[in-house]
């Protein structure tokens, strides 16, 4: 065989496939001036302007800092700042009113069957010295519409009511069973108030008239701290203080030895005190009566 064809003979059947060649690329100038294809159905997101202009969180903050960025400060208003003052004093109050309740129920709670008997009788003595006074009244008042004199009778009341009054201002002596209460202050702890809680205590239990050392207590009595004293009206005292006080002593004694009383809470403050009844107290500090500026009796 020849040449021509000892190579058709040995030349395989099949030719390998042949590769396409490859895409030339677009222009660089085309590239840049056509957008990008977009695949169908796929709408395309517009970033809101709120989601742009939100400040982004600091980098490196933890989830706890991020809400503590957010929570301060507050922004309250005006408004919201005084509704809270106005929680805030009501709750206050409140707390403090329970409290207070609290501490008088625990020392009724806490007292013994005689206390709770004594305070009961001492209530029983108020409604009855109250009705008895009452029943005063009504006899003045029957004297007057029958008595055969009435002019004579009126004047005789006047005179015994003038009396009285003269006892209650402090402008006349006075002398009658009552008691004596000493309050040793070695600590200088009592204060003007808890003086003022016993003037008022005997004042509640029937006292007709009170006198603390040589100053004659009234109806517009005041009590100041002042200093290491008490300032009476004006009138600087020291410890002790003595009081002594005209009414009916089996009331007056009861009434400042009550559970949680006038006692007991002096001598939380590290104060002595004594109570002593007598049948004979002498109240004889004495008391200039004021001429009252705008007041005149309703008579005139």
């Amino acid at each position: 065989m020849n040449e021509r064809e000892h190579d058709e003979t040995t030349r395989p059947a099949v030719s390998p496939p042949r590769t396409a060649p490859d895409a030339a690329p677009p222009p660089a100038g085309l590239r840049r001036e056509l957008p990008a294809e977009v695949p169908a159905g796929i709408p395309t997101r517009t970033p809101a302007p709120a989601e742009e202009d939100a400040p982004k969180p600091p980098p490196g903050l933890t989830g706890r800092q991020r809400l503590a960025a957010g929570l301060w400060p507050p922004r309250v208003t005006r408004a919201q700042l005084i509704v809270a003052l106005l929680l805030f004093g009501l709750g206050f109050g409140l707390a403090v009113q329970v409290a207070s309740n609290s501490d008088t129920d625990s020392a009724l709670r806490g007292a013994r069957q005689e206390d709770l008997v004594r305070i009961l009788d001492e209530l029983d003595d108020r409604t009855e010295r109250l009705e008895d006074e009452k029943q005063g009244l009504e006899k003045q008042r029957d004297e007057l519409e029958n008595s055969s004199d009435q002019a004579e009778e009126a004047r005789r009341q006047t005179i015994e009511k003038e009396r009285q009054l003269g006892v209650l201002a402090g402008s006349v002596a006075a002398q009658g069973p009552g008691i004596t209460m000493t309050v040793e202050d070695t600590k200088g702890t009592v204060e003007a108030d808890m003086l003022l809680d016993a003037i008022q205590e005997l004042r509640a239990a029937g006292a007709e008239a009170i006198q603390v050392n040589g100053v004659r207590v009234v109806a517009g009595t005041y009590l100041t701290d002042s200093g290491n004293g008490v300032g009476v009206d004006g009138n600087k005292i020291t410890a002790p203080y003595r009081f002594k006080v005209i009414g009916k002593s089996q009331d007056l004694e009861p009434a400042l030895n009550i559970p949680g009383g006038v006692v007991q809470t002096l001598e939380k403050e590290q104060a002595t005190v004594t109570v002593e009844q007598s049948t004979k107290i002498i109240v004889d500090a004495l008391r200039a009566v004021k001429r009252p500026d705008y007041a005149r009796s309703s008579s005139q």
